[in-house]
């Protein structure tokens, strides 16, 4: 390969390392896998761990949504300083380190007696995981050329299709045949056969001028994107956003936030150059990153509540029922850059985006008699919507930034990711509470007032309490499914109007269709031949 002057072109990657990049990339993607498969398969254990002892451990919808929070407050919290330190210290160190935290913290939550060790313990794996996430996409972009790049990204995005596949089956089986804690243990194995690949095959990467530290810069990151992150899940759990205690941290939050966003720009040697977020297809990419995650995770929180407690299906066939979303995300996801290659950004990406909307819009149709294989065509639209979004708009960011500075690039990519997907699990999940409450109290009249109040608080709860009442409860039965649907309803039109704006967005700012590249005259390349190497 040679330049448009002749010279050779000089890769910045080592020969040995582009020879095994693909196996890199497979070691990367298992990483990946053990953080996605943890969350896919919690979603189906959820109603399981609800349940009381033996069975569970007896956890409240408040303490349900905090096992899956406090995992997301502390991942978000850390995620971009961890892709700083990844940049600097190296990423392979910083991918080792969190790997096997996670397994560490996977051992405690199997082993948890409570709730509450239950929630501390996915704390710590939600810290090991903020080192996993940005450092397998920091370490793809160091491995792989330019070119090469957007069909690597697509296969890793592919790779979290496969994790939703596995997780709810997995998770199926494993509570089907064992206690529940075996759905954290199983994580075990797959973090020790991770290890050893990555020290064998990942090589290390950092940034070679990362410039002086910026202590106050990650410092106020942190305590802004938790408070920020706090104040949403808070909001969530009481499903009122203007109470004190919800309106003090968002607020915090979000004034730390600017200063972070002050100081970076006044700042010699910014954590992360400001200026990026002044062109336009970043800043929508990573919009739609946090828009489509929003939308999709209040979704995916209701959708394992109306399979189970609703339709009577077991967690397995609540996994079965998932598989055509992750079989077209493995399927779409990998190909996206050729469709990208020939409609461009923009028009794959608001495609992707209505495909979305149209499959939460769904939901709103749903009843307890929808035919199976009608959400399982659903599934399948959300699938491959989401193939044809997150792809492009993960190169759109990473790209953006140079080669040196992936860790960075990829911890704002999974922040935005995550504080989306905190959103939409606290906001949607609010609103469907809110609408479930008010629906069920009226049939809740003739209990006492304790078991009126625990009755009313989700679906498991009234139907825990219908079940107790014997024959008498059926009619409470029948309350609670009608009462769950119709907030269903409600969340879903929610989330398909969130998914909407995110296509509005994406079709405003991200960029169209590239112009071909011009033909090489007296024997040059092309300029899109000659940047390969670089």
């Amino acid at each position: 390969m040679s330049t448009p002057s002749g010279a050779p072109a000089v890769s910045q990657i080592p020969e040995a390392v582009h020879r095994r990049r693909w196996a890199i990339l497979v070691v990367l993607m298992f990483s990946l896998l053990i953080v996605v498969l943890d969350n896919s398969i919690l979603n189906v254990a959820v109603k399981t761990i609800a349940s009381p002892s033996p069975t569970g451990i007896g956890a409240t919808q408040s303490e349900l949504e905090w096992a899956i929070n406090s995992y997301t407050l502390v991942f978000a919290g850390l995620l971009f300083t961890a892709g700083l330190l990844g940049d600097r210290l190296g990423r392979k160190k910083v991918l080792l380190f969190g790997i096997t935290l996670f397994g560490i913290g996977s051992a405690l939550a199997a082993m948890s007696g409570s709730p509450g060790e239950l929630i501390t313990w996915r704390a710590l794996m939600g810290f090991g995981a903020a080192f996993v996430m940005p450092a397998t996409l920091a370490v793809l972009m160091n491995v792989f050329e330019r070119d090469e790049q957007p069909k690597a990204i697509g296969i890793w995005a592919g790779s979290v299709g496969l994790g939703i596949a596995i997780g709810p089956i997995t998770g199926g089986l494993l509570l089907e045949h064992f206690w529940w804690g075996s759905i954290f243990l199983v994580n075990v194995p797959v973090v020790i056969i991770a290890l050893a690949a990555m020290v064998w095959l990942v090589p290390d990467s950092k940034d070679p001028k990362p410039g002086r530290l910026d202590p106050v810069g990650v410092v106020l990151s942190i305590i802004g994107l938790v408070l920020l992150v706090y104040g949403i899940i808070r909001g969530g759990e009481l499903a009122d956003f203007t109470d004190v205690t919800v309106l003090l941290p968002v607020v915090g939050g979000l004034a730390v936030l600017v200063l972070f966003v002050l100081h970076e720009k006044r700042s010699a040697s910014p954590a992360i150059d400001i200026s990026y977020f002044r062109k336009p297809a970043f800043s929508a990419a990573v919009a739609a990153i946090a828009l489509v995650f929003f939308a999709l995770m209040g979704v995916t929180f209701f959708s394992a509540f109306y399979m189970q407690s609703v339709r009577g299906y077991s967690a397995l066939q609540s996994g079965l029922l998932i598989l055509p979303l992750a079989v077209a995300q493995m399927l779409f996801a990998p190909r996206a850059r050729i469709v990208v290659a020939r409609f461009g950004a923009r028009a794959v990406c608001t495609a992707g985006m209505l495909a979305v909307a149209l499959g939460l819009a769904a939901f709103a149709l749903f009843d307890a008699d929808t035919p199976v294989w009608v959400m399982c065509v659903v599934f399948f639209v959300q699938g491959t919507g989401m193939a044809h979004v997150m792809p492009p708009v993960t190169v759109a960011v990473m790209q953006a930034l140079p080669r040196e500075k992936a860790g960075s690039g990829s911890a704002v990519n999974n922040t935005f990711r995550q504080v989306g997907g905190a959103l939409g699990i606290a906001v949607l999940g609010s609103v469907l509470s809110t609408v479930y409450r008010g629906d069920i109290e009226d049939h809740l009249g003739a209990l006492p007032a304790g078991a009126r109040d625990a009755a009313g608080e989700s679906i498991e709860a009234t139907l825990a309490v219908a079940e107790k009442l014997g024959p008498k409860g059926a009619p409470l039965v029948g309350a609670a499914n009608d009462a769950f649907m119709s907030a269903m309803h409600v969340t879903a039109i929610g989330s398909a109007a969130v998914a909407l704006i995110g296509t509005l967005v994406v079709a405003l700012w991200l960029p169209g269709r590239e112009p071909a590249a011009q033909q090489p005259v007296h024997g040059e390349e092309s300029p899109a031949k000659a940047g390969a190497g670089r």
